[in-house]
């Protein structure tokens, strides 16, 4: 399964989220499964894809033009897309995604996986998309998310894909089971 994973290229102040962003890298690489992320070697994506690199699994970073050309992509991927812009960037990691996860970041982070949410809401993809509510990080979103269904801007059927997790744990256990359902559907991975 490629794991499209949404998050900082800076690091942040908090010691607990880089030890949970370098818990999941390192299972999805003892898992076999692949990580898809933005490819930089910079802040909270360094210390995934080094993670998951480290466990033995495959990387896939796709990365713009732009931040190549300034020496921020990460040098030891399995592979790296190189994209005109960001809107090639993104569309390609979805394209890619068998699942999604927006882990605490930046406005960058926010824009990818409001796309991602989207497109689930709609029926383009049938993807989890989990959303880490890192010590509450995305309370916010959560709340947001509420009130549109609140007001009938939005329903429960059309945030059905849309999942908080609270730990590593949970994002853990929502991929497994979303594996389990691909497997027994017969979907290729």
């Amino acid at each position: 399964m490629n794991i499209t994973v949404f998050l900082g290229a800076h690091g942040g102040n908090d010691p607990a989220l880089k030890e949970a962003v370098g818990k999941l890298g390192t299972w999805i690489g003892e898992s076999g499964n692949c990580l898809v992320y933005g490819g930089s070697k910079t802040g909270l994506m360094g210390v995934l894809a080094g993670s998951a690199l480290s466990s033995g699994g495959r990387v896939t970073g796709v990365e713009p033009a732009f931040f190549v050309e300034r020496g921020m992509q990460y040098e030891a991927l399995t592979e790296l897309i190189v994209a005109r812009d960001m809107s090639e960037r993104k569309a390609k990691m979805a394209e890619l995604g068998d699942a999604f996860i927006a882990l605490p970041g930046g406005t960058g982070t926010m824009e990818e996986i409001s796309q991602i949410m989207s497109e689930i809401s709609l029926g383009f993809l049938s993807a989890p998309c989990i959303i880490y509510n890192h010590k509450g990080y995305y309370n916010g979103l959560k709340q947001l998310l509420e009130k549109m269904k609140e007001q009938e801007l939005s329903t429960e059927e059309r945030q059905r894909g849309i999942i908080f997790a609270d730990s590593v744990d949970g994002i853990i256990r929502i991929l497994e089971q979303s594996s389990e359902r691909r497997g027994r559907t017969g979907e290729q991975e």
